[in-house]
């Protein structure tokens, strides 16, 4: 699994007090909120659940990408730039997850 080491710490550092746990999985490590999954990080950089509606405002944002799995395009996740995340950006789009999480029922 190829994905930054540095950044899972920092991730992990503003997730696990919200109770977020940190699961190795999808080829990187994934992080999940009463089974729903957030955020993950691999190799292409750290994918975020910023909720369908919130797609156009993120994808305005420098770093920030459409995530396409399987060729097709995942509405309510972007992929951002790890060279865009300094603490108050990574801090932003983790504080935005995790609204987006609180609409959603626990699996």
């Amino acid at each position: 699994m190829a994905y930054d080491e540095v950044l899972a710490e920092r991730i992990k550092e503003r997730l696990e007090p919200e109770g977020v746990t940190a699961k190795k999985m999808f080829g990187g490590i994934t992080f999940l909120l009463q089974g729903n999954a957030l955020a993950n990080l691999y190799e292409e950089g750290l994918m975020v659940r910023v909720g369908a509606d919130g797609m156009e405002e993120a994808l305005s944002r420098p770093g920030s990408r459409q995530l396409v799995f399987r060729g097709k395009e995942q509405a309510g996740w972007v992929v951002l730039a790890e060279e865009t995340l300094d603490d108050d950006v990574l801090e932003e789009w983790l504080r935005w997850a995790m609204e987006v999480m609180a609409q959603l029922p626990p699996k």
